[in-house]
This record gives C-alpha cells, structure tokens and sequence, in this order.
C-alpha cells in the first residue's frame, strides 16, 4: 500500500449521503455483530414465506451451518411471482441487447409467463423437486428463465458457463448426475458464431446420465439433434403442456438451490451448494443496501449469470428487489470501444457493477470513447472479482462517473454467496480498498498462529462467523468443505478465504491477493496484486500479473508479464525503466527480476489472472484445471 493510497480519500457529496438507503454504518454494524440473528431475521422479513423459521440460526452442527430451519420459502416467489402481484407487474424486468443489436424486453408479468412455460416444459420432462439440471448456455434471457424455471418447481440448476470447453461440462455433468441439460444451439462472440450445441453433443457423449436435452434456437445454426434424446424449446412451448400457469413449488429455507463449480489452484472444480432461505435473504440485502437500490433504478451487472456474480446480481438479488436489469451478450469492445457506453447513455443506466479486468481493457482506448456519450444517467460505480489498482479506480471514478459516482469495490467469493466486504454510498472512499465489512460480518486478519496482526500488517484473511449466503457444503462432500474452509480456534469455527489482506490505521480492509500469490522474497513478504499495481501505474502498462520463481539466494525471485498499450515498444529500455519503477513504487527489494512483454494474460472467463498458469509454464510444469481459463 503506498502512501499516496492511504492519503487520497474520496468523500461521496451530500446528494448521494442525503438520499442513500443507509444513512449511518458505525452503529447499524455494531448492532447487527452484536444481535446477529436479530439482524438477520429483520433482513428476512422483508421476504414472503409460506412458513416462518424455527430458529435463525441452527449451529449445533458447526460448521455445517442452518440458516433459517423450519421455515417454508422458495426465492422464485419473492423473485417473480410476488412482483405480478402487486404494483410492479408491468414493471420493465428485463432490457436485453445481443452483440449484433437485437433488442428483446421482458415486463415481471412477461418475466412470470416465461418461467412458468419453461417449468412446465421441464415437468413435462419428468423433472421434479431436487433433481439437478445443467444449463449450459449463452447470455441470452432463456438462460435466466431456465434458472428461474428450475427452482420454481425446486429442482436444483447448475449453470455451466457457455464458453467452457467438452471437458469441463462433461465433468461438471457427472459430478452432479444430471438427467437433463438445457443448451442452445450457439452463441456469438465478436461476429462469430460458436456452435454450443456441438460442444454440448460431444459431453454427452462422455455423460451417460443425460436423458434429455432442451435446446433453445438462438443462432439458426445447422446442429445435430438426436430425435430421442433432443427437443426445440419452441416446438415443446407450441405444446399444451407448456401452460402460462404454474404453481411455484414451497421449498424448505435448507433445500438446495443450486450448485455452482468453482476450481482453485488444486483438485477438481467443487460444485457449492447454496440453499433457498439463506441466499435470498443475503443477496437481496446486500443487494439493496450496499448498491442503494432505488425502485426506478436500471441495474447493470456485466457479468455473466454462469458466474456467481451473475447468479446473485443479475438474477436473484436484483429480481427480489423488484430492479430492471441489464443484460448485454456480447464483448466490451465489439465492434467499438464504445459499445458500454452507448448502451448506458441509450438505456439510462443508473448502476454498473464490473471488474477491474474490463475497466483496464477499456482503458486502453483512452477518454475519447466514453466522452462521446451521455453518462450522466450514472449514479453508482462497482468492481468486482479483484483487487482494483488505484489508477483503474481514479480513471472509472474519474471518467466514467465524471467525479460524481461513489465507487463501490466489493470482495467476495462464490463460497460466500454475496459480497462480505464493500463500502457503501455514504462511506468515504480509499482508491484500491474494499474498505469495511458488510453487515453482521467481523473479519479478522490474522498470521499463520491464527493471532490477529497489528494494523498495516499483512496475513490471512479470516471470517469469524456464520453467514446467511453462505454456500452449505461442497457437492456430496461435506469432509472436503470443512477441511478447505474451516479451521477451529479456540473451540470457534472461522471460515478460511484464502486470501492475503491488510487493515490500515482506519480499520481499511486492503485484499492483497491468494495466499498463493503472495511472494517471499529474501524474508519480505510482496503481494502479487502490490507489484502489479506498480507496473499498471507507469503510464505504458494497461495490464500486469506478476509471479514467484525460485531463487537460489532470494527464495523467490519477482517475475512479471505485462500487456502494453497500443503503439507503445516493447524494448530492453522499457524493460529496464518499469524495473526501476516498480523498485522505485515499492521499494529495491520488489524489483522484477524480468519483465516479458505478452499480447494478452491467462485469466479465467470472470477475468481473474491466472498466475499459476504462468508459473507452470515458467518452469514446465503441469498446467493443471485449465477448464476456466478464458480462450
């Protein structure tokens, strides 16, 4: 952390202070750490249940946590069926756009017609309550109304992103045993179409428990369907069976909702189990208070909802909280770099909610592109999915919320269900920090005793308690749940994130990076996401990830690959003069052993670098689970 980024902060106006839905944090958060359950069943209330809970929280099994035991819930009736009850039933739901400009809008009462066709179609397909059914496609509406279909009748989704290879839905098929996959017959990406259909076809091959696929006509491409096996939506939609009536099944709080695969730097993808109950109430909390939803908001999340990002704020949170949401299939970039922001000026975006990766990107085409639009629509900023370096912040905050837009940098996981660290709209803001942790939540960081470190000092990021959103177990594997996320102190469970972070003299949470991307070089201790922060602030660098090799006398030794902007020349001289940057940011001790100039970095289809893919091939070593890495 340098001393520029504990000195620049950024206070939110008194417009955004007088209207924003949390006027005050110290004492709303003492409150809900020291009556959790209090705070969290007032949260529930805002809810319709069929049955109230038992009892809040159930922890006589920890940490095998109960949120909510007893009670009768499903989060398609306070997501949609709720909504066409009342006075949002011809609310805009949905705004959806492809890449090639094809517009389609879906009101709640629409919204509701489509979930209850599709959730007929699935019945008609012997789907019933807990069977788990694979979705595996673009980011195209039917891919919400699948999701939303599936847990109406209380089946269990498990979204496969629609750019995962053969392998990696074929593993993700088997694990979960599904009987049913939903597909289409192709997406688009940049102009091109991509056959999903025939990526579907060749997992099929390799999954035996397939019985029968659903494929939605997207693209008109010529693909291969197996008469016994294979059905059209549409055709099954012309069918009696697919009635605009369904009845929304009652689920219990604890009843899976879905499962959603996750890969770390070991092992095979776990499959998270997130539950009805819980997760509503958390993703629609967090949802309302930390991105201050206002009921005439139009919610931008450019996610995908194969993501968790996508799962909690496209889909669930905003939809329970009666937002219009944004759906966008396409590239940032395609066929301009100004795509997202003509779509912000056109639709009068009010809230976008994206990763550091994509503001970099954007970046690199300078201020020209955004400056051709109207943004003035924009009241609120997000990131997500990483540590965002201070010059990707000041340019968002700067340029695209035109020094008006609170930035709201959350940290969070797909183990946690919605964001766990975030500031709000009142909170005043420090350019690279997530800043404080939401509310109920007390996060600790802690060294490798388990003792709580003193302020500016780096070690383990640690959650010390139970949470609604949290994901239940990992699929058919409790042991490997509790041995990856929990460690017991003192008799008290706490959740283990993985992560490296630090909380300055203000109580500042600063997410460093992966324990494994943190670097132990001659004693010190350099966080991977610190030195790229260095490399990404010389004016010829847009992207940067940087590794540990070993060393002979260091222990490890610092090496970086970086993405330069366009025009720029990629020389000794330059390699040179970021070295000496970089050492000059942070210190001789973190200067790159090498810098190497690449056209673009490994990362993971949500857009997280993956360095231990560059450490592999730095020292010819198995790649290992490549299956989220981004073509």
């Amino acid at each position: 952390m340098t001393q520029l980024e504990q000195s620049d902060i950024f206070y939110p106006s008194s417009e955004v202070t007088e209207q924003a839905n949390v006027a005050e944090y110290e004492k709303l958060y003492q409150y809900s750490v020291e009556n959790r359950e209090a705070f969290w069943a007032e949260q529930a209330e805002n809810l319709n249940w069929f049955k109230k809970w038992d009892s809040v929280l159930d922890e006589s099994n920890a940490p095998m946590y109960k949120w909510f035991d007893g009670g009768e819930i499903n989060i398609v009736h306070n997501a949609v069926d709720r909504h066409v009850e009342n006075a949002n039933r011809n609310k805009m739901a949905i705004i959806w756009e492809g890449e090639n400009g094809e517009k389609r809008n879906f009101s709640y009462n629409g919204l509701n017609r489509e979930v209850c066709q599709f959730a007929n179609v699935l019945k008609s397909m012997g789907v019933e309550k807990g069977d788990v059914v694979t979705i595996y496609m673009p980011q195209i509406p039917e891919l919400i109304f699948a999701m939303l279909a599936c847990a109406k009748i209380g089946a269990v989704h498990s979204v496969v992103y629609g750019g995962f290879s053969t392998e990696a839905l074929a593993s993700r098929i088997d694990d979960a045993h599904s009987r049913v996959l939903i597909t289409a017959d192709g997406g688009s990406r940049r102009g091109k179409k991509i056959n999903l259909k025939a990526i579907a076809n060749d997992a099929m091959k390799r999954s035996p428990s397939i019985e029968v696929c659903i494929c939605v006509k997207n693209n008109e491409l010529d693909v291969e369907m197996e008469p016994s096996r294979d059905f059209w939506l549409h055709d099954l939609k012309a069918l009696p069976i697919a009635g605009s009536k369904c009845e929304t099944e009652k689920t219990g709080a604890e009843d899976p909702l879905f499962i959603l695969y996750t890969s770390g730097t070991t092992g095979s993808p776990k499959g998270m189990v997130h539950t009805h109950g819980g997760y509503a109430v958390y993703t629609s909390t967090t949802h309302r208070m930390i991105f201050d939803i206002k009921p005439q908001d139009r919610w931008w999340c450019a996610a995908d909802p194969g993501w968790i990002t996508g799962h909690s704020y496209i889909v669930y949170g905003p939809l329970i909280n009666g937002a219009t949401i944004m759906l966008y299939d396409g590239a940032p970039n395609y066929p301009y770099p100004n795509r997202w922001w003509q779509i912000i000026e056109n639709y009068g975006i009010n809230i976008l909610y994206t990763s550091p990766t994509a503001i970099r990107g954007l970046m690199r085409f300078g201020e020209r592109w955004p400056k051709k639009h109207d943004l003035s629509s924009l009241r609120l900023l997000g990131s997500v999915g990483e540590p965002i370096n201070p010059k990707a912040w000041k340019w968002y905050h700067h340029v695209i919320g035109n020094d008006k837009c609170p930035i709201i940098d959350t940290w969070w996981q797909t183990e946690t269900g919605g964001c766990m660290i975030s500031p709000l709209p009142i909170t005043p803001l420090k350019p690279g920090s997530a800043t404080k942790p939401f509310f109920g939540n007390e996060i600790s960081i802690v060294n490798d005793e388990g003792n709580e470190v003193g302020a500016n000092e780096e070690g383990k990021l640690i959650i010390k308690n139970p949470w609604p959103g949290m994901a239940r177990t990992v699929f058919k594997d409790e042991q490997r749940y509790k041995d990856l996320y929990w460690s017991q102190v003192d008799g008290k469970w706490r959740y283990l994130a993985g992560d490296s972070a630090k909380k300055d003299d203000d109580g500042y949470i600063w997410v460093i990076g992966r324990i494994d991307e943190v670097l132990k070089v001659s004693g010190y201790r350099l966080g991977t996401a610190e030195i790229e922060h260095a490399l990404v602030s010389h004016p010829a660098v847009t992207e940067a990830a940087a590794i540990g090799l070993p060393h002979e006398l260091k222990g490890n030794a610092i090496h970086t690959y970086v993405v330069i902007k366009e025009g720029m020349v990629g020389d000794k001289n330059l390699c040179n003069e970021l070295k000496e940057h970089v050492g000059s940011e942070m210190g001789k001790i973190a200067t790159p052993e090498d810098v190497q100039f690449v056209e673009a970095l490994p990362k993971t289809r949500s857009g997280k670098i993956m360095r231990r893919v560059l450490k592999a091939r730095a020292l010819g070593q198995d790649e290992g689970d490549l299956s989220t890495l981004e073509e």
